[in-house]
């Protein structure tokens, strides 16, 4: 890869009302080239992908936003905006229909996933494409910790204290990007610190929570998924940082039952894998991209 022009000059930080939120996004590269839509995972935002973006940013148009709730989008207090995985990918797929973009690639990690998958079954014709980084669907993807997660789903005022404090942990933040990683040196305390001076900002506890619990939707969606990738045969890379505490090996491998050409890459890093092999990701996806464009 030419890297002379891996530079943030190139981001450009924009916001676009759609159903009278407005929603932030990030974007670089030529406005005519093919488009990568980036979705973000929790507790982080578009911020997550600004490394990824300059790499990609001389051949692809990258365009990543925040979720209402979260980054710099609209934060309405759940008693204003319904939370639940269903509405935001409703809010992303008006976000692409404002911004005029009718075929796209996705990007997925984390609830990056849960949403882009909604976007993809809804609209299979839009799809170029899906790079998934760390996003499940698949239950052979839910580890141990997921165990306390289902608690909450079958009996939410029992255990919903329970998971406030976790949300609200610095030492569970620390853990989503750390996970058992050998080289824990090369990750910057910035992106946790943020993270959990963002979850404590007032009215974020309440917002997480309602996603949270909605969560359990993503788990019945599972089947629903899995046969839209038999069905449509995407194009798929799957980048996995194998030191994830949260989601299994187990997971990535798990796209090949559905998609036969599905390519995995397992990598020496945790759940937010761009902090620690993020050239390693740029170079699979920009390989993958072109092949999108070779193919078409």
């Amino acid at each position: 890869m030419n890297t002379s022009n891996w530079t943030r000059s190139n981001i450009r930080y924009q916001t676009v009302n759609v159903d009278g939120l407005n929603i932030f996004y990030r974007e670089a590269g030529p406005q005519d080239a093919p488009v990568l839509l980036l979705l973000h995972g929790f507790p982080s935002s578009s911020r997550m992908y600004e490394t990824l973006l300059p790499p990609l940013a001389d051949r692809f148009r990258l365009i990543a936003p925040d979720y209402p709730g979260f980054g710099h989008s609209s934060a309405l207090p759940p008693s204003e905006f319904v939370y639940t995985f269903d509405h935001l990918a409703q809010i992303m797929t008006r976000f692409v229909d404002t911004l005029k973009i009718n075929r796209f690639a996705l990007f997925v990690q984390d609830y990056g996933g849960p949403v882009g998958f909604r976007m993809a079954q809804s609209q299979p014709e839009r799809i170029r494409g899906i790079v998934v980084q760390n996003a499940v669907a698949h239950d052979a993807g839910l580890g141990p910790l997921w165990e306390t997660r289902k608690a909450f789903w079958a009996d939410r005022s029992r255990h919903e204290a329970a998971l406030r404090a976790n949300l609200l942990s610095f030492d569970a933040t620390r853990l989503r990007h750390i996970g058992h990683t050998p080289n824990p040196e090369r990750y910057d305390p910035d992106a946790w610190h943020d993270e959990f001076a963002f979850l404590s900002s007032p009215g974020q506890i309440d917002i997480q929570t309602e996603l949270f619990y909605d969560y359990r939707t993503n788990v019945e969606r599972y089947p629903q998924w899995q046969q839209y990738m038999r069905d449509y045969q995407p194009p798929m890379l799957v980048v996995w940082g194998k030191h994830d505490p949260s989601f299994m090996v187990e997971g990535a491998h798990a796209y090949r039952r559905d998609v036969r050409d599905a390519q995995v890459h397992l990598l020496e890093a945790g759940h937010f894998a761009l902090d620690e092999a993020c050239d390693e990701i740029a170079m699979h996806t920009r390989r993958f991209l072109s092949s999108l464009d070779d193919a078409a």
